[in-house]
C-alpha cells in the first residue's frame, strides 16, 4: 500500500493506454513519454504497460505502508529518500514507513513514479489510465488527492539496477520535431507551409495532455480552417482560423473539423510532451518511408537499453 502524502501537481495513474475506444469518444490516455514511463518500469520489473504515476512539474510525497521498490524518471526533478537524496533513473527499495518525495522539475515537464507490481486500481474499460476530462480511470478519474491510498500488485524480487547516463534523455533547449505533411496540407498556401517548416514555436502555458497550443509565425489557409470533421492521429497539428498550431496529444478528442498540416511522428511526442511553456520547437518533414525508418530506429534503441547493477 503506497499512502499520498502531497499529491504534486496533476499526478495521475498511466498506463500504456486504452487502445480501442476512440470509436466512443475516447481516448488512449497513457504516458506523454513513453520511453521514460517503460524504463521506470523496467527498473522495478514490471511489464513495461504497467501502471505507474505520472506528475506534471511537481512531483508527489509517497509512504510506502509496506516494502516495495519504486523508481523515478522523466523529467529532470530531485528526489529525496526520508529527506536524503536518492537517484532518479536508479531502482530504489523502500522498507515500511519510508518516505520518497519528488520535487519540481528543473528540464521537461513529466516525471513517472513506478512501484514495483504496479499500481493496482481498477481497469475501467481494459485500461488504469486516467482520462480526466472523461472522468474515467486511476483514482476514480482524477488526479491524486492527499490521503489517498492505492495497492501495489504482486512482484518478484528486484535487483537494484540504474539506467546508464548515455540513455537518458535530454530535455529543455530548441527542439526539433518531425512531421508527415498532411493529412489537409493542401488546404494551406505555400507561404503557409514555408512558415511552419521555416520558423520557430513557442509553447504556450495552456497547453496540456490534449494538446500543446504553439504560438509563432501565422500559417495561412488556401481555402478557409473548416473541413467536414474526421479522426484525429495522436500528434495530428491542427491549425485553426487564428493561424497558430496545436499539437493533440495522448487526451485529444477523437474527431475535429480544424484543417491538420501535418502529423508529428510518434517517436518525437515525448518531445512534446517535456517541452516547458515557453521552450521553443521547430518542424522538419519527413516522407513516410523515413518515419518508418525513424520509428524502427528508435523502437530499437529503446530496446537496447541496458540497465546496470547497482551496490546494494
Amino acid at each position: 500500500m503506497i499512502r499520498v502524502l502531497e499529491p504534486g501537481l496533476q499526478t495521475t495513474v498511466q498506463d500504456a493506454g486504452r487502445a480501442g475506444q476512440m470509436r466512443y469518444g475516447i481516448p488512449p490516455s497513457g504516458p506523454m513519454d513513453r520511453p521514460s514511463f517503460v524504463l521506470a518500469n523496467r527498473l522495478v520489473g514490471n511489464a513495461e504497460g504497467a501502471a505507474a504515476l505520472e506528475f506534471t512539474l511537481m512531483g508527489p510525497r509517497l509512504r510506502a505502508e509496506a516494502p516495495c521498490t519504486v523508481a523515478v524518471t522523466g523529467a529532470e526533478a530531485p528526489v529525496a529518500l526520508n529527506d536524503a537524496p536518492a537517484p532518479a533513473w536508479t531502482t530504489l527499495v523502500l522498507a515500511a514507513g519510508d518516505v520518497v518525495k519528488i520535487g519540481a522539475a528543473r528540464t521537461g515537464v513529466r516525471g513517472y513514479v513506478a512501484f514495483g507490481g504496479g499500481v493496482d486500481v481498477p481497469p475501467v474499460l481494459g485500461s488504469r489510465a486516467t482520462y480526466l476530462r472523461g472522468g474515467l480511470g486511476g483514482m476514480r478519474g482524477r488526479a491524486l488527492a492527499r490521503d489517498d491510498a492505492f495497492r501495489l500488485g504482486p512482484t518478484a524480487p528486484v535487483r537494484r539496477r540504474t539506467v546508464p547516463a548515455a540513455s537518458r534523455p535530454q530535455w529543455g533547449g530548441e527542439t526539433v520535431l518531425r512531421v508527415v505533411l498532411g493529412p489537409q496540407a493542401d488546404r494551406f498556401t505555400d507561404e503557409g507551409v514555408a512558415a511552419f517548416l521555416g520558423s520557430v514555436y513557442e509553447v504556450l502555458p495552456q497547453s496540456d495532455r490534449m494538446g500543446a497550443r504553439l504560438n509563432g509565425a501565422r500559417i495561412a489557409h488556401a481555402r478557409g480552417h473548416d473541413i467536414i470533421s474526421d479522426g484525429i492521429a495522436l500528434g495530428a497539428v491542427q491549425v485553426p482560423g487564428d493561424g497558430q498550431p496545436i499539437v493533440l496529444l495522448v487526451d485529444r478528442q477523437s474527431t475535429g473539423g480544424y484543417t491538420k498540416i501535418a502529423t508529428v511522428c510518434s517517436f518525437d511526442i515525448a518531445r512534446v510532451g517535456q517541452a516547458k511553456p515557453g521552450q521553443r520547437l521547430r518542424f522538419t518533414a519527413v516522407d513516410v518511408p523515413e518515419a518508418h525508418r525513424l520509428l524502427r530506429e528508435s523502437d530499437a534503441a529503446l530496446a537496447r537499453v541496458e540497465l546496470q547493477e547497482t551496490a546494494s
